[in-house]
């Protein structure tokens, strides 16, 4: 079968002997790390209505603001197209993408709380120069270093989470980093929508006030213990095991440490572990989870939405305020679909939420073109039974994605590596997936414009593209312990061929050239 499983008498390590309570070290740890994903959140939640806001576009893009009060209430795809102005967005995630191969020197060297602090501190001072901002460079340079902030946190936040985690729930430990990123999405919008009203200074609260999360998690991450993954790897075994008694709330915890000291001695043996991904053995993981996720994710459109849901409403007719509220519902939408992915992905798994939501994607694209062909761009007012439809299709595709690939995304690529290249992994995973970020960020609008209704077709054949990417190739991983993840693909149909078992494995290691 395309997902491949454990054979009977498998190389199994220990993993039957992990034991763990759920302690209140173990919660507070989780809580605090997870903070880092509301940076990201707060960040695609008050962009495109910060974009949208009149006050904001007539002190820094006055052509856009008077191309928008001829056209207020008509359909026009074009009424936004302006690469300043995307660019306000796109230059994060091109500053972010940049700095997480700094990042992983530090997440790999220093530790996954380290390259949390620093990423606390980028984006405050990010948050404070675009509050202050009086022309487009220092937005810009604002927006640089709150990029920086998402490249370290991005990095270490995922890793952290799946470290701590017991493998019986380690999905919906690790998918708390989506819910506050989604919470943060929806918080931002709120605050919006209230800031909108705030004449003329308005956009400064909404920009500014993304100090508040980075210094909760400055504060809470001077707190945070380290991973114990981390702690060995770095050679502080005594550190180590007693942070893992704590964080599991056990004793017994001798099989698991085992397996972690082992995974550490393998990846000690690595001096280069970005070009240990490229090994035969570790090609599964590169396909996969360094690109073919991160990729994937983007290309599912749905960020497109975050980023300019107030703007893209807005084009398609509605009010200030409508769209704004419009984007509120969609938050909201993505809130629950990340609860519903939290609570149920370690009982139905990864790839049983990649396919069923990525159909119902495929579907909402598919009738969003459709009606926007048949309604759409003629510049006349929207009608309202239109519009309704429209924002409750985008409200359905936005739920299924928030319980498959916005989560899953950073979830699964987190789990698949082995420790000898989990940091170096994990910057490719951010690089790609900020890359994709900021090229969407930067083209939907012209492509809007350009392409009109034919985007969200183009979205659909893509969202098919990945549906059977991961069909095909991706294992099922709930509840496999995180140094035993590789074993999935030397039992897959396909990668079992690139990989082969693990004797093979090993003798290929031992008669290559040492890295």
């Amino acid at each position: 079968m395309a997902g491949g499983a454990f054979t009977d008498g498998g190389p199994l390590k220990r993993a039957h002997l992990y034991e763990h309570k759920i302690t209140g070290y173990f919660i507070f740890a989780c809580i605090v790390a997870a903070l880092g994903g509301s940076l990201f959140g707060y960040d695609l939640g008050v962009s495109g209505g910060v974009t949208s806001m009149d006050d904001f576009l007539k002190d820094f893009f006055p052509k856009v603001y008077r191309r928008k009060q001829k056209h207020l209430h008509e359909t026009d795809y074009c009424k936004y197209d302006n690469q300043i102005l995307t660019l306000f967005t796109s230059s994060l995630y091109f500053a972010a993408l940049i700095s997480t191969f700094g990042a992983s020197h530090v997440t790999r060297n220093k530790g996954r709380k380290g390259s949390i602090i620093v990423g606390s501190i980028s984006f405050f001072v990010g948050a404070v120069l675009n509050a202050a901002a009086v022309n487009i460079s220092m937005l810009i340079i604002g927006r640089i270093l709150l990029g920086v902030g998402i490249g370290f946190s991005n990095q270490a936040v995922p890793l952290y989470l799946s470290e701590m985690a017991p493998a019986k729930i380690r999905g919906a430990i690790n998918q708390l980093f989506q819910l506050t990123t989604c919470l943060g999405i929806l918080i931002a919008t709120l605050i919006n929508y209230g800031t909108e009203k705030i004449h003329p200074w308005g956009w400064r609260l909404s920009l500014g006030l993304a100090t508040i999360p980075a210094t909760l998690m400055f504060v809470g991450g001077i707190f945070l213990p380290e991973t114990p993954n981390s702690l060995v790897e770095q050679g502080k075994l005594e550190e180590g095991k007693r942070v893992l008694e704590k964080v599991r709330g056990t004793k017994n915890i001798d099989a698991e440490f085992a397996d972690l000291v082992d995974a550490s001695n393998e990846a000690r043996a690595i001096k280069h572990p970005f070009r240990n991904l490229l090994k035969r053995k570790n090609r599964p993981q590169l396909v996969i989870g360094a690109i073919g996720i991160p990729m994937f994710q983007q290309l599912t459109g749905n960020n497109s939405i975050l980023f300019y849901a107030p703007v893209f409403f807005q084009s398609l007719g509605f009010g200030s305020g409508a769209s704004l509220y419009s984007s509120v519902i969609t938050s909201v939408a993505l809130v629950v679909g990340a609860l519903i992915s939290m609570f149920y992905v370690d009982r139905f798994g990864r790839r049983a939420f990649f396919l069923e939501a990525g159909f119902e994607m495929f579907c909402y694209m598919v009738a969003t073109g459709v009606t926007l062909a048949l309604k759409f761009g003629q510049g006349v007012t929207l009608p309202k039974g239109i519009g309704i439809f429209l924002v409750i299709i985008l409200c359905l595709f936005v739920l299924a994605y928030g319980r498959s690939w916005g989560p899953l995304g950073w979830l699964v690529p987190s789990e698949l590596f082995p420790l000898e290249t989990r940091s170096a992994g994990q910057s490719i995973v951010v690089c790609v997936n900020m890359i994709f970020t900021a090229l969407i960020a930067q083209c939907f609008l012209v492509s809007l414009c350009h392409l009109r209704y034919g985007i969200f077709l183009l979205f659909a054949g893509l969202i098919l593209i990945m549906s059977s990417f991961i069909f095909f190739l991706l294992p099922e991983t709930k509840q496999v312990p995180i140094e035993e993840v590789y074993i999935l693909f030397q039992n897959h149909w396909f990668w079992k061929r690139i990989v082969g078992d693990g004797n093979q494995v090993e003798i290929v290691e031992k008669s290559g050239s040492q890295v």
